[in-house]
């Protein structure tokens, strides 16, 4: 993932995590590492970083999820934990910033958990799984309309959209989510049926009889694993399965 950087008026930094947290700068002749980041002060070694997330709102924040369900807030100015905190009672697989201060993350005990660093002792139980221990593998907080997050069932085909308001709302085997960067009611999700749907959730918070349908599909050659919505050129959307990387326009 590249700093969130509209104006590109930063230095290129590209942060990737598997054993460690690592940050690299991009120069017109080469990659660099910058910085390798252990959140284990006791160990060279740490838990496996299952996911991060960078705060557009203060780009020198990152946080990192890892299966010793922990989740970790690094400054990577300072390089630096600012705060490590005990998220889950089990693997922490995925985490997502709602604002400058204020983080969720999803977990194999089958909840979702909002924390506000201004209060690091308490967090908010906002959804668990109806069947006790299911994991939740993925998570997407919307950043136009901070009230609604969408995340994934494991082995089920569907995504859970969340109103952090009220009790949650279901909506649509799903591997990856993506909220439109421009739009507080779309979101892409693609999975193991090698497709990629767009749905409008404009009509959330009423229920649609037969369930909702995407109002774009695309199917691609095989299982798709990942995908990313482009922040500053809405109309792609990148998918990645086998071995190719596709970009669709939307």
């Amino acid at each position: 993932m590249f700093i969130p950087d509209k104006d590109c008026q930063k230095p290129d930094l590209l942060a990737t995590s598997s054993d460690f947290l690592r940050v690299w700068r991009i120069s017109d002749d080469r990659v660099e590492l910058k910085s390798l980041l252990n959140g284990n002060k006791n160990s060279e070694y740490c838990g496996p970083l299952t996911s991060f997330d960078w705060n557009e709102a203060e780009p020198k924040r990152i946080g990192t999820s890892s299966i010793d369900t922990t989740c970790t807030i690094w400054d990577i100015e300072r390089e630096t934990v600012d705060t490590q905190l005990i998220a889950h009672d089990k693997e922490v697989y995925d985490i997502a910033w709602g604002g400058v201060g204020v983080f969720a993350s999803v977990s194999a005990d089958g909840s979702v958990r909002v924390f506000d660093l201004r209060d690091k002792e308490h967090s908010t139980i906002i959804y668990e799984s109806s069947e006790p221990d299911t994991p939740l593998v993925r998570l997407g907080w919307n950043k136009q309309d901070p009230r609604y997050m969408a995340t994934i069932i494991m082995d089920s085909a569907k995504v859970v959209v969340l109103d952090i308001r009220f009790p949650t709302l279901p909506v649509v085997d799903v591997n990856a989510i993506a909220w439109a960067p421009h739009s507080s009611c779309h979101i892409c999700t693609a999975g193991d049926d090698s497709q990629a749907l767009i749905w409008d959730l404009s009509s959330m918070g009423q229920p649609v009889e037969g369930g909702l349908d995407p109002i774009l599909a695309y199917t691609a050659g095989a299982e798709i694993e990942q995908l990313q919505w482009s922040s500053s050129q809405p109309d792609w959307v990148a998918i990645a399965f086998s071995t190719k990387l596709q970009i669709l326009r939307v």
